[in-house]
C-alpha cells in the first residue's frame, strides 16, 4: 500500500557546478550518507540524504559543490511549522518517538545575550593582564568555613583543619561528560589530550573509562550513572573525581539508551555488557528515592575510595532547581553540576529537548542565592554546563555564581562538529559521534588535542582580558560578583531570579 502522506521536500539541496567539478571522488568517499555517486563520468546527487555535515564542501578541492538550505519548503504558517508538520509525519509513519541531537533547538531568547559586562575606567582603572598577574587556578571542592591554625615555637604556623580533597584546574573551564559509544574513542582521546595540556579535567560519561585513556586518568572525572555501565572499583580509583549523574539538561527526567548496533566488542569491555545488547540507562537510579539515598550513594563512593576524591552529582536544570542543590550541599558530595536545557546529546526525544527544563542562567543564579542565604556556598562547588559558546558565557556564567563550567559541544566543533544533529545515527562524516571505523580514523587525536587545547587557551586569555577589563585579577573575585553584570531587555521578574541590575543602573 502507497502511504498518502507521500514524500516531504529536502531539508537541503546539494548541486554539483560540474564545469569546476574534476571527478576526483572525494565527496563520494567523504558522505557517510551516500548523498554522492558516481556514474558515467559525473557526480551525482541525492539531496533527500543530506544533513549539512559540510563534509563534501571541506574536502572539495575545486569548490564545486554547494548546499543550500530549504530549496522547497512548506507553506509557511506561525503554528504549523515545518518541525511540527514533520515530527507528525515521521510519527504517522513509524509510531515512534522522534529523536533529535544536539541542544534545544527552539528560539528562546539567550539569556547570555541579554547580559553585559561592566568595564572600569578611571576611579577604579582597569588592569592589564599582559603585565600583570591575573589568578585563573580554580579548586573544585569543599571548603572550610574557617581554618583552624596553630602557632610553634620556631614561629611556623601548623594547620589544624582537615581539608577536603579539591581538584585543582588552570583555568575554570572543563570539557562535560560525553561517553565512549556516544562518541568515539579517538574524539574522547583528542579532548583528553586537550585538557591534559590545558591542565584541567574531562569527563568519561557513562561509558567507562577505555584502557587507552588510562594514561590520562589524572584528568579524568569518571561518571557514576543510572545504568552503572564500566563501575567498579577499578574504574573510581582511575578518576580524579566521581561524578554521579541523576539528570542531564538535554532530557531531564529520563534515562539514556545506547543503541545496540554501536556496541562493539571494544564498548561491551569497557561497559561490561554483551556485544550488540541495547546499553538501557533508567530514568532513576532505582537506589535513589530521596536526598538521604544520594547521600548514601555519595558516602559509599568515598569510602570506596578512601576518602581521597571529591564527589561531584550532576542534576538537570529544572524549576525547583535550588532546593535540589540545597540537598546535595548537605549530602557530602562536593561539587553540584547544573546541565541547562541547551545542554547536547547525541540522542533525545525532540519533546524533552524542546520543551522541558530551564536555561542555566536561571538554574545558577537562583542555586547561588539559595546557597548563600542558608549559610552553606562554601559546602559545595557549583559547576554550570548546558549552552556555554565562548568565553563571554564562561565570564557571566561565573559572575551569577558558578566556580567553573563544562563545555561539550564547544568541545565537538574545536574537533570538527558542524553540529548537524544527527549523531544518533552513528554516521558521523567527522569520526565523532560513530564507532564505524572508517570514520573514526577521520580523527588524528593529536591535532584533535592540539585544537581542542587551543580553545580552551584562548578562551582563558580572552577570560583575562574581561576580567582584567573588570578590575578583577582573580577568578574567585569574580565568583557571584554581579556587579560586573547588567541586563538588557529582560523582563524585571527574570531580572530578580538572576539579581542583576539594568543597564544604566
Amino acid at each position: 500500500m502507497t502511504p498518502s502522506i507521500g514524500s516531504l521536500p529536502p531539508k537541503y539541496r546539494v548541486t554539483v557546478d560540474h564545469d569546476r567539478c574534476m571527478l576526483c571522488g572525494r565527496c563520494v568517499e567523504n558522505c557517510a550518507y551516500g548523498a554522492f555517486r558516481m556514474e558515467n563520468d559525473r557526480i551525482l546527487t541525492n539531496s533527500r540524504v543530506c544533513t549539512a555535515c559540510h563534509r563534501c564542501v571541506a574536502f572539495c578541492p575545486r569548490d564545486a559543490i554547494d548546499v543550500s538550505e530549504r530549496p522547497l519548503d512548506y507553506r509557511s504558517h506561525p503554528v504549523w511549522t515545518r518541525g511540527v508538520r514533520e515530527a507528525i509525519y515521521n510519527q504517522a509513519r513509524t509510531g515512534k518517538i522522534v529523536l533529535s541531537g544536539m541542544g534545544n533547538a527552539l528560539d528562546y531568547p539567550m539569556i547570555f545575550d541579554r547580559l553585559v559586562l561592566d568595564a572600569c575606567q578611571v576611579t577604579n582603572p582597569s588592569i592589564d593582564p599582559l603585565r600583570e598577574p591575573m589568578e585563573l587556578r580554580t579548586y573544585l571542592g569543599k571548603k572550610p568555613q574557617r581554618l583552624d591554625l596553630k602557632r610553634r615555637e620556631d614561629g611556623e604556623v601548623d594547620l589544624l583543619t582537615e581539608l577536603a580533597p579539591n581538584l585543582c584546574l588552570e583555568t575554570p573551564i572543563m570539557i562535560g561528560h560525553m561517553s565512549y559509544g556516544a562518541i568515539s574513542l579517538n574524539a574522547q582521546l583528542s579532548m583528553a589530550r586537550g585538557v591534559t595540556e590545558a591542565g584541567t579535567f574531562m569527563g568519561t560519561g557513562e561509558g567507562g573509562l577505555p584502557e587507552p585513556l588510562h594514561p590520562y586518568q589524572g584528568h579524568m572525572i569518571v561518571q557514576v550513572a543510572s545504568g552503572r555501565f564500566g563501575v567498579d572499583i577499578d574504574y573510581l580509583e582511575r578518576g580524579a573525581a566521581i561524578e554521579i549523574k541523576i539528570g542531564q539538561g538535554a532530557k531531564p527526567g529520563i534515562g539514556g539508551h545506547l543503541p545496540g548496533e554501536k556496541v562493539n566488542g571494544a564498548i561491551s569491555k569497557t561497559r561490561m555488557i554483551p556485544i550488540g545488547s541495547d546499553a538501557i540507562s533508567p530514568a532513576p537510579h532505582h537506589d535513589i528515592y530521596s536526598i538521604e539515598d544520594l547521600a548514601q550513594l555519595v558516602r559509599s563512593l568515598k569510602e570506596a575510595t578512601e576518602w581521597k576524591k571529591p564527589v561531584f552529582v550532576k542534576i538537570a536544570a529544572v524549576h525547583n532547581v535550588a532546593a535540589i542543590a540545597a540537598g546535595i550541599a548537605r549530602s557530602s558530595a562536593d561539587a553540584v553540576v547544573i546541565d541547562g536545557f541547551r545542554g547536547g546529546t547525541g540522542a533525545a526525544p525532540r519533546v524533552f529537548r524542546d520543551h522541558v527544563g530551564i536555561p542555566v542562567e536561571a538554574a545558577v543564579a537562583a542555586v547561588d542565592a539559595k546557597l548563600r542565604n542558608q549559610g552553606i556556598r562554601n559546602e559545595v562547588s557549583v559547576i554550570a554546563s548546558g549552552g556555554i559558546r565562548e568565553s563571554t558565557d564562561v565570564a557571566k556564567i561565573i559572575a551569577l555564581g558558578a566556580d567553573a563550567v563544562y563545555i561539550g559541544t564547544g568541545a565537538l566543533v574545536a574537533l570538527g562538529c558542524r553540529v548537524c544533529g544527527n549523531c544518533y545515527r552513528g554516521l558521523c562524516p567527522w569520526g565523532i559521534a560513530t564507532q564505524r571505523q572508517d570514520l573514526v580514523d577521520r580523527i588524528d587525536p593529536e591535532v584533535g588535542g592540539r585544537q581542542v587545547a587551543n580553545l580552551i587557551h584562548g578562551w582563558t586569555l580572552e577570560l583575562m582580558d574581561l576580567m582584567g577589563a573588570a578590575g578583577i585579577n582573580s577568578i574567585e573575585s569574580l565568583r557571584g560578583n554581579r556587579d560586573r553584570l547588567r541586563g538588557y531587555m529582560i523582563d524585571q521578574a527574570l531580572m530578580d531570579v538572576l539579581d542583576v541590575k539594568s543597564v544604566g543602573a
